[in-house]
């Protein structure tokens, strides 16, 4: 890769780190829930109205919009408001890679091979050091629920390889669009509309930026830009820079937020992010197939004879007629 788009992939990074920390400071402002809803409002207009129509079939679009969007950023938003810390649901949630091993391998037969079967048990292990770590003083149940949103970005993992699509912003602009209206009937139903109510009548300019931040920066210019280098360079290339992602997230918390970090969650962060690296880059199983077409293929005439033979048949009875008019010409 170019140094410019090395700085770029480093970059993207950074910026997803750092957004655990502004979602933490913008959970102080709306309810998660609502939150949630109105990043992807934020998201959708006017990207929407700029990106064209959809690339993919709808149903992908609506299958990763309520995977990814509802479950997924609505049990992360609610984790961290109940407690779970920034740097920690930065690392916890890579686990994702293990979720979308497990799930290729049930929905698209992808077997593990034996090093990245290894990364995942490693990673598991992390993620039990963390919870041991986060039961003394946190939150289990919001940690709980950042396990959960891996789980369900496992799964929208999956669903987009199913869908292939051949734009990134394009799809990630219109899956944005899918979650808005169901995040704001959760919250109505489980926040209430009087905090909805509260939280938008006390926005102020902190609320807007952060907005704009989780929306704009993360989501349009973070999935853009990732998607440019996916289709500039090889995955293997660009992919290993998403484990720089807990880097910044724990650093960020750390400084802006205050965070401390324990020996325990050291080697959590140190299982956990080798874990992934092998869950991610080792080489896996393809499906087995049952029945393997033969390398050279021979062409086959409609009476089922392979086609050379039956050239060479035909020409053959060519040149006995052909033979058989000079005799009798002759006689």
């Amino acid at each position: 890769m170019r140094p410019a788009h090395l700085a770029l992939a480093a970059l993207v990074a950074a910026v997803w780190g750092v957004n655990f920390v502004v979602i933490e400071i913008g959970l102080d402002h709306f309810p998660p829930l609502l939150f949630s809803a109105l990043r992807f409002l934020a998201a959708a207009l006017p990207a929407v109205f700029l990106v064209g129509r959809p690339t993919v079939a709808w149903k992908w679009i609506l299958a990763v919009g309520l995977v990814l969007g509802v479950a997924k950023f609505g049990l992360l938003f609610t984790g961290m408001d109940l407690g779970a810390p920034a740097g920690l649901s930065s690392l916890v949630l890579q686990v994702q890679a293990v979720f979308t091993a497990l799930f290729a391998f049930v929905a698209l037969g992808e077997r593990p091979g034996r090093l990245k079967t290894a990364g995942m048990g490693v990673a598991l292990v992390g993620i039990g050091v963390a919870a041991a770590d986060e039961g003394g003083a946190g939150s289990l149940v919001g940690f709980a629920l950042v396990i959960g949103a891996a789980a369900c970005w496992g799964v929208s993992n999956v669903l987009t390889r199913k869908a292939s699509p051949p734009d990134a912003l394009n799809f990630m602009v219109w899956v944005s669009v899918v979650p808005v209206l169901p995040l704001l009937g959760l919250s109505l139903l489980l926040e209430g509309p009087e905090r909805d109510l509260a939280a938008l009548r006390g926005l102020d300019w902190t609320g807007v930026g952060v907005i704009v931040y989780v929306a704009w920066i993360t989501t349009v210019f973070g999935f853009g830009a990732w998607g440019w280098l996916l289709r500039r360079y090889p995955a293997s290339s660009v992919a290993p820079f998403s484990l720089l992602v807990p880097v910044f997230g724990m650093s960020s918390a750390a400084l802006v937020l205050g965070e401390g970090v324990s020996p325990a969650r050291w080697w959590a962060a140190a299982l956990l992010v080798g874990g992934v690296a092998l869950t991610s880059f080792a080489p896996g199983r393809r499906p087995e197939k049952n029945s393997v077409a033969p390398a050279n293929p021979v062409p086959v005439s409609s009476s089922g004879r392979p086609l050379g033979e039956e050239r060479r048949t035909n020409s053959g009875a060519r040149r006995t007629n052909r033979d058989a008019r000079r005799t009798n010409s002759g006689a």
